[in-house]
């Protein structure tokens, strides 16, 4: 009989598995685990995160565990140089030929690691008050500009083996301030929210796309977008057509309430096929493990996609050249410099 699965992407909390990490993992059976660089330090070298990797799948025992990362570029990447490839943030990114090398990079990076999922890219629009948490991080255009940007990095990275998740469903960038931190309020109508369902119903058809933690008042005027089955399965289901696997940005954020446990079964019951923790302490990993959640069978079909895409190799042998090309097209982009580090809240709140 096969062992049920936690829908959930759990935290890791050193360089290593420790014993009971390897006790917890091996019982709950979790879908997969993101890696962090800070708070959750899992990021040492290449060779120490290559191990990680293969510790990981051989304590949960199944070849096809996810394991997931950001590393959008810019100040939002956990692999830096100089032992990992300089990436520039998306803003930079405004040739589609730029989007695919940046992407191809990232694969060839996370890929001969055993990282196999990309928590990338941002597909929100960048607006003059949308909160610094997302500046930098948006491509640099309209919604048909980011479209076209973002389906670019989303088939390159497939194409060698990395399953892309576009976030942030079902679009971030009218929010004001940080779900780190609060929940956004977001007034706007419907009518007025296509702008931003754009990008995301052109790439309807990607993997795996990541929920938000958004009060949309017009949709849902009392759940966050991560916990209503209004707009998970009204909005982005169905408006915008994502078929993908759907899961939700960190429920460790304060734009929720409640304990972990709680705002998983939430997330889980509104209609998001896995949740992802975020960079949280062991004690968090307790309680999810304990919820009693398992993956749906409509999630687990979902899967299926992403399963098929982790299974191949890199496509490209000339790393070197195509870095060279993409450092050489970046040298007259100016950059978004920010000291705003997301990372570093989320390391304070497990504090």
């Amino acid at each position: 009989m096969t062992k049920p699965i936690l829908p959930a992407f759990l935290s890791v909390q050193g360089f290593m598995l420790s014993d009971e990490e390897k006790r917890l993992f091996a019982k709950c059976n979790p879908l997969g685990v993101c890696l962090f660089a800070k708070g959750c330090t899992n990021v040492q070298n290449p060779q120490q995160l290559k191990r990680l990797c293969q510790d990981i799948k051989e304590t949960i025992g199944r070849e096809d565990v996810l394991i997931a990362i950001d590393q959008e570029g810019g100040r939002v990447r956990r692999l830096v140089e100089p032992e990992f490839t300089p990436l520039a943030e998306q803003q930079r990114l405004n040739t589609v030929e730029l989007a695919k090398q940046h992407a191809f990079l990232v694969a060839h990076d996370l890929k001969n690691c055993g990282i196999n999922v990309n928590f990338a890219p941002v597909l929100d629009i960048c607006y003059e008050f949308t909160s610094a948490v997302l500046r930098g991080r948006c491509f640099d255009g309209d919604e048909k500009q980011i479209a076209i940007l973002g389906k670019a990095m989303v088939d390159e990275f497939m194409a060698n083996g990395v399953c892309p998740c576009v976030k942030h469903l079902p679009g971030h960038g009218r929010a004001k301030s940080d779900p780190h931190l609060e929940l956004p309020i977001i007034d706007d109508d419907i009518k007025t929210l296509q702008t931003d369902f754009y990008p995301f119903k052109q790439l309807k058809d990607a993997p795996m796309g990541m929920v938000a933690h958004l009060l949309l008042t017009k949709i849902d005027n009392s759940l966050p977008s991560s916990e209503s089955p209004d707009v998970i399965q009204n909005i982005i289901r169905k408006e915008i057509g994502f078929g993908g696997f759907l899961v939700s940005d960190a429920i460790m954020m304060q734009a929720l309430k409640g304990s972990i446990a709680e705002r998983a079964k939430r997330t889980i019951a509104a209609g998001c096929d896995a949740v992802c923790l975020g960079n949280a302490a062991f004690s968090d990993n307790l309680e999810l493990a304990d919820s009693g959640l398992i993956l749906s069978d409509n999630a687990a079909e979902r899967l299926l996609k992403v399963q098929k895409i982790i299974q191949q190799s890199l496509k490209h042998s000339d790393y070197e050249h195509i870095k060279n090309k993409y450092c050489a097209n970046l040298k007259n982009i100016i950059s978004y410099n920010s000291e705003y580090d997301a990372t570093e809240i989320l390391n304070r709140i497990r504090k």
